[in-house]
């Protein structure tokens, strides 16, 4: 019987993205994967056109609906897109307490959406504080979770032991906002790892989402935080070789073998 993972996450209608894309990365491991929909979007490759958030209720009676059917070995926290999701949101994380629960915070598009305006992130930290492995944001994410202007490797470390202090969740700061070669940094809360890499020369839809699903399946295959990300940091530089350029934007990722 496979192992089931969870994700809680906004539906991206290109599939590049959101729970389609978390559900093919949990198949592509050996897991089963079911899904709660936080939001809707109107979206292609290119551009968030409008977004729609969910009730808190109706967020809630999926999870429970599922919940009646099965028994997660891991879940994922992705879009929200609304304050009133955090009090829904606290409850799962809460109801999963024990199981590897990876928090990709999702704030803004990177065509200039705001899913949740700087000012709520205050509440969403809180929301997370103590009811997570790890949460995996990029370098403009991280910045408004601590304030700071993140340019250099020890704006980096800063920052993560910023965000410990805040939720006492480790992190994984992904540097892919930096020139050159691509630096990721991993703060446990006892010590930090740093984890390098070339650039590749293909900008991809969804990397973040397809790096935090990753990184839930091997938490619950390793139970190793150092070595869960490591793995999926590589299984995500393997996914962006092998995605495809559709018409127009960015790349996409297919289903990996």
């Amino acid at each position: 019987m496979k192992k089931m993972l969870l994700t809680v996450a906004g539906f991206d209608p290109s599939g590049g993205a959101g729970l389609i894309l978390d559900l093919q990365v949990f198949r592509s491991l050996g897991f089963q994967g079911t899904a709660v929909i936080t939001s809707l979007t109107s979206q292609n490759i290119q551009k968030v056109f409008d977004f729609k958030p969910l009730s808190a209720s109706f967020v809630l009676s999926q999870y429970k609906i599922l919940k009646k059917d099965f028994s997660w070995e891991g879940m994922k926290i992705g879009l929200l897109g609304s304050k009133f999701l955090f009090p829904a949101i606290r409850e799962i994380l809460e109801d999963q307490a024990g199981r590897p629960r990876v928090i990709d915070p999702v704030f803004r598009s990177s065509s200039g959406t705001w899913f949740l305006e700087p000012s709520l992130i205050p509440s969403f930290l809180k929301t997370i504080s103590g009811r997570a492995t790890i949460i995996t944001p990029n370098l403009p994410e991280a910045s408004l979770m601590t304030g700071l202007k993140i340019k250099s490797l020890e704006d980096m470390e800063r920052a993560a032991r910023i965000i410990y202090e805040k939720t006492g969740v480790p992190s994984l700061i992904k540097g892919g906002h930096r020139p050159g070669r691509i630096f990721d940094f991993l703060y446990t809360g006892k010590k930090g790892r740093f984890f390098e890499s070339q650039r590749l020369p293909i900008r991809v839809h969804g990397t973040g989402c397809l790096l935090s699903a990753a990184l839930v399946a091997y938490l619950v295959r390793y139970k190793d935080l150092e070595k869960a990300c490591a793995l999926a940091l590589r299984f995500t530089r393997r996914a962006i070789k092998k995605a495809f350029i559709p018409r127009k934007g960015r790349a996409i990722f297919s289903l990996i073998k």
